[in-house]
């Protein structure tokens, strides 16, 4: 059976989990924990180089990393239901949406998720303890990001900076569902499943920004979304849920 190790609030965690929800296939979940820094492990970078969650493993010594490829290796190793065009000219607009999300949405959301989940732990490090937790991170962009929350906090002005250019997505998402009512047509596709995370949080930070008179196709398409059994199985719990049950326990 394959191996998901992944985190629960991590939104490319979220969207191999929808994946693999859509497409019925067991796998055992090995949950990551990102303010112990479990994705920098020896163990870990093994399996993903780059440092960061998801990583799925197919068998012993066999992993994949990166979400979009994941969820197109899933779509290929068990085409039903489908979860890409058959058009090849469509297939090729559906992954530069992804694309897109990952380039233009994920930087911004992870200025305001990290700012809630990762920073009260990261700001008590001592600064032994947080330069030899950056040693440890394999790429450059992340050791600057580990470093703000823990000396250099996001101002409110920058969140507020990134949850306005984060909202770009719906008004992207407008646009696209102007024909159809899901982003690629008349089917549900990976383009779909790789927005879904990001409206999960919108819907968290800004509801406002998905109610009728804003975007009402975008909200059409997320309670529809929020039908599917896949969004259930899958457990895009809401951040503040989560949280709180975390600082509980």
């Amino acid at each position: 059976m394959m191996k998901l190790f992944h985190g629960w609030l991590s939104s490319a965690s979220r969207r191999v989990r929808l994946c693999l929800a859509e497409k019925g296939m067991p796998y055992e979940s090995v949950a990551i924990d990102m303010g112990r820094q479990e994705h920098h492990s020896p163990q870990f970078l093994a399996m993903n180089p780059n440092g960061v969650v998801p990583a799925l493993e197919l068998a012993p010594g066999r992993f994949l990393h990166e979400s979009s490829t994941i969820c197109e290796y899933l779509d290929e190793i068990q085409p039903t239901p489908p979860l890409r065009p058959d058009d090849p000219y469509a297939r090729a607009c559906m992954r530069n949406f992804v694309r897109w999300t990952d380039e233009h949405c994920l930087p911004h959301l992870l200025i305001l998720n990290w700012s809630l989940a990762l920073q009260p732990t990261a700001s008590q490090w001592s600064d032994d303890e947080l330069q030899a937790r950056l040693a440890r991170i394999p790429t450059a962009e992340r050791r600057e990001a580990w470093l703000r929350i823990a000396r250099r906090p996001y101002t409110e002005g920058e969140k507020a900076a990134a949850l306005a250019k984060l909202l770009r997505l719906p008004d992207r998402m407008e646009e696209m569902l102007a024909q159809a009512p899901w982003l690629f047509g008349e089917r549900y596709t990976l383009a779909d499943i790789a927005a879904v995370p990001f409206i999960a949080r919108i819907a968290e930070l800004a509801p406002q920004a998905l109610d009728a008179d804003a975007h009402p196709r975008v909200q059409a398409w997320w309670h529809a979304v929020q039908q599917r059994p896949a969004f259930t199985q899958a457990r895009l719990e809401r951040f503040d849920t989560v949280l709180k049950a975390r600082a509980a326990a």
